[in-house]
């Protein structure tokens, strides 16, 4: 028992340094902006020489991969949750809120998820697959709104999913953009996301099937 034990310690304490190095790394990138992010930093902060860093984040990139998957498994997770807990009518309204929140409240991520801001990084399958699955969620609820005859067919269309995140994303930008310390209660744009669900739905509402 003791021999098992021993390796299942040690891989708690490596998952323990991995998530205070990502810990150190959102706080340095909050300070310091995303681009910014330092390897050396990141071990000064942590009392480590650099190339211990090494041992567990072979790059800058490496840190970034794992910052963008922390950021889209919370994401993912948050709007389930939110969904889960609202009445059907609600769904769709709860988990925008729900990734609106999150959004705000995590503004360093947020920018890594959405706006690209490190030249060459592209996140590794691994990192992305958090996002594919929130945008099958996000189809899949499209879809039972469409069986219940609440949206037009084309809502789950790739142009329907693509208007609907564009929207949200857009609103999202102008909040983080022009008023960066407000909340999601009282940011200006976060009051328009109400709006962009109404718009969504008349787009998509079902007697536009009927026309051509």
């Amino acid at each position: 028992m003791s021999t098992a034990a021993a390796p299942d310690r040690r891989s708690r304490r490596r998952q323990q340094t991995i998530d205070e190095i990502l810990d150190v790394s959102v706080a340095l990138m909050e300070t310091e902006g995303v681009a910014a992010l330092s390897l050396s930093a990141v071990a000064r902060r942590l009392g480590m020489q650099p190339p211990s860093l090494y041992q567990y984040f072979p790059s800058k990139l490496a840190i970034y991969d794992a910052l963008f998957q922390r950021g889209a498994e919370q994401i993912r997770d948050a709007q389930r949750e939110a969904r889960d807990g609202a009445e059907p009518a609600d769904q769709l309204s709860a988990a925008m809120n729900a990734f609106s929140r999150w959004c705000m409240a995590n503004q360093v991520l947020t920018q890594l998820l959405f706006w690209r801001p490190i030249p060459g990084f592209e996140p590794s399958p691994e990192a992305f697959a958090p996002a594919v699955e929130g945008l099958a969620d996000l189809k899949a609820f499209l879809q039972q709104e469409v069986d219940s005859g609440q949206l037009d067919p084309r809502a789950t269309s790739d142009d329907g999913i693509a208007l609907f995140t564009a929207m949200t994303a857009g609103v999202l930008s102008q909040q983080m953009a022009n008023e960066p310390q407000a909340t999601f209660e009282n940011g200006r744009f976060m009051k328009l996301m109400p709006v962009v669900l109404e718009m969504f739905y008349q787009r998509y509402q079902p007697t536009r099937g009927k026309e051509k």
